[in-house]
């Protein structure tokens, strides 16, 4: 039986190049690798492997715009346009954690372009075919498709956890460090850690376990600097840690696919005891 609740969503956000700064959208399509254009692209050093905030937080200064035949990426008033590269284009292999994807290079300009900004050579590759790269089985059975998002095609976030979290910090940090895909408010703080299957609208996600927080949440989403250096880390850790790591939002996956909207209703279908541990 449907559980009755009152949770909705109050923010979506796609990130079109894995690492660059996000974007809020009013709706988006949910497909199974995720929400509609959330990390096809992604930067990679001259070996193939994924390069993000960890190692480069300067990437949160570069904007990124889906356009209808690619991508604008924009930084410090700059701006380049970048064509999505043909399907048939020679497929290049990167490296996605323990993943080998094969991907499509977008040429030497954007390539130039980036490398001057990051100064470091790094090339911007497209994914065209999700189902190349699937989630891990042990938390998804039927693995997914999964973008080059870091392992799950959602990530969900509430703002209640953001203010509890908040209210135990000297310096409160935006919801932007997160990074999630789905922000939804009027639920009570870590209420998400006990749900399982939800439903909005005719989107069907199953959560599949927390997410445990890196370096990325001290980088400061519009200046790539780190105002207030071990934060939010260090306070999550004195009441969120786990085995894993110190949690914070909720990776989830489609099962049914469809179009999810700022304010729709997010309705509980099953929950279970909360376990930070997974």
């Amino acid at each position: 039986m449907p559980v009755s609740y009152s949770p909705y969503i109050s923010a979506l956000s796609i990130y079109p190049v894995k690492g660059m700064r996000g974007t809020t959208v009013r709706r988006a399509a949910a497909e199974f690798c995720g929400l509609q254009g959330d990390r096809r692209w992604m930067v990679v050093d001259g070996d193939g492997v994924f390069l993000t905030q960890r190692e480069l937080p300067v990437l949160a200064r570069i904007v990124p715009t889906t356009t209808k035949v690619g991508l604008m990426l924009e930084c410090d008033g700059d701006e380049i346009h970048v064509g999505r590269p043909p399907e048939i284009s020679c497929d290049v292999t990167v490296h996605v954690w323990r993943d080998d994807v094969p991907a499509q290079d977008a040429g030497d300009t954007v390539a130039e372009w980036l490398s001057q900004r990051l100064k470091r050579r790094v090339r911007l590759v497209y994914l065209h075919d999700p189902d190349a790269r699937r989630t891990d089985p042990h938390y998804a059975p039927t693995r997914p498709p999964v973008s080059f998002a870091d392992g799950f095609p959602l990530l969900i976030t509430t703002t209640a956890s953001l203010e509890d979290l908040n209210r135990r910090m000297d310096t409160p940090v935006p919801m932007t460090r997160f990074r999630p895909n789905i922000t939804v408010s009027g639920c009570s703080a870590w209420s998400e850690d006990t749900w399982r299957l939800i439903r909005i609208g005719t989107c069907l996600i199953r959560v599949v376990k927390p997410c445990a927080r890196c370096a990325v949440t001290l980088v400061d989403q519009t200046t790539g600097g780190k105002p207030t250096p071990r934060e939010p880390l260090r306070t999550l850790a004195t009441f969120r840690r786990a085995r894993r790591g110190v949690m914070f939002g909720q990776n989830a996956i489609i099962l049914r696919k469809g179009t999810i909207r700022v304010n729709d209703p997010v309705e509980l279908l099953e929950i279970a005891p909360a376990a930070l541990d997974s």
